[in-house]
This record gives structure tokens, C-alpha cells and sequence, in this order.
């Protein structure tokens, strides 16, 4: 919310205004009344301003006062974390590339690892391509990845087999499953 280009602009507002509406931070910003409301709104409920109703001709409409001239941001990004990501049943999937996956798999210069996978999605002239970078691990683990005619192996053997050090498997995971949606890599029981 503070990241938006306008944040800095309208909370600069709040400090000097007594209090203001919407639609008068909205027209002295140029912006969309919407767009000005929800930010106060959202302000609202975090408590750094308080709103009241006033009525012009009838119509209410809110008005916005600064409560909280400081503030500390708590931000527990361990919440983004997918806790079934590295669940023992994912890491021992059983997998390998899926045939006519179209897909196209770009050997780094080095060699031993991929660089990047190209994959092409619709039919016909709708048809365009996804191309995904990849990391040094993620390149290395998919340069392992069993071809469609090879039998599938679990997920954990082919880190090992590839060499990736275990620190590396939520990245490995996450790629996995992008391409097990992409139809690139298939599971196999």
C-alpha cells in the first residue's frame, strides 16, 4: 500500500490538511476518486487515520484526519512460505519430462545445466511462448530430469543425482510445480 507511486502525496495531504475527503485529495493529487478512497480506507483500518461522516446538501461523504503521525511496519515475510512445499510426499514425486510437452530446453554455454525453457502454449496463430529463466540449481536439477522414454525417478534422487545442495529444494519444488502445470513435467505414481 505505502509502495504506491501516489502514497508519499496523499499522506504529505493528511499532515497539512486538517482533515480531508476523497475526492478533494483526489482532484489535488489527479487521481481517480476510487483510487484515493480506497488508500484512505485502507489507511482507516490500519489506524493511522480515523474517518467522519459530514453531510453536504443532504449527501454524506467521509472525511479523513491524521491520527498517527508515526508508525512502525511489521512485515513477517516467513509467512509467504508454503509450508507443503517441502512436504515428504512432494520431494518424493516420482517424475520426468512429459513427451510432446512442448517445451523447448536451452542448454547454458557451460553445459552441465539449463539456462532457460521456452514454452509454446495455444494452437495456430494463437500460439505464443513462456519463456522461464532459470538459476544455477534449477538448471542443474532439470539438466537431470528424466527424459519421457526413461522411467521416473522420485524428486530427492535426482537433487542428489544432480548435485544440488539441499538448501536449494523450495526452488527446485517451486519450478517443478510451474512445470507440472505447464504440462513440461510429469508425476508419475
Amino acid at each position: 500500500m505505502l509502495a504506491k507511486p501516489f502514497a508519499g502525496d496523499l499522506l504529505k495531504l493528511l499532515v497539512n490538511y486538517q482533515d480531508i475527503s476523497a475526492s478533494e485529495a483526489a482532484t489535488r493529487l489527479d487521481l481517480h476518486i476510487k483510487t484515493a478512497q480506497d488508500f484512505l480506507e485502507e489507511l482507516t483500518a490500519l489506524e493511522i487515520t480515523a474517518k467522519r461522516e459530514v453531510y453536504e446538501r443532504k449527501r454524506p461523504y467521509y472525511r479523513y484526519e491524521l491520527r498517527k503521525y508515526e508508525f512502525t511496519i511489521d512485515v513477517k515475510l516467513s509467512e509467504l512460505a508454503d509450508s507443503s512445499m517441502g512436504s515428504d510426499e512432494k520431494i518424493d514425486s516420482k517424475i520426468r519430462e512429459r513427451k510432446n510437452a512442448n517445451a523447448v530446453f536451452t542448454v547454458a554455454r557451460g553445459g552441465d545445466f539449463l539456462s532457460s525453457i521456452t514454452i509454446l502454449l495455444g494452437k495456430g496463430r494463437h500460439k505464443r511462448e513462456r519463456k522461464i529463466s532459470l538459476n544455477l540449481p534449477q538448471g542443474t536439477f532439470l539438466y537431470h530430469l528424466p527424459f519421457p522414454t526413461a522411467e521416473p525417478l522420485p524428486i530427492r534422487e535426482i537433487i542428489q543425482q544432480s548435485g544440488v545442495e539441499e538448501r536449494h529444494q523450495m526452488e527446485i519444488l517451486d519450478i517443478v510445480e510451474l512445470l507440472i502445470e505447464y504440462g513440461v513435467i510429469e508425476v508419475k505414481e
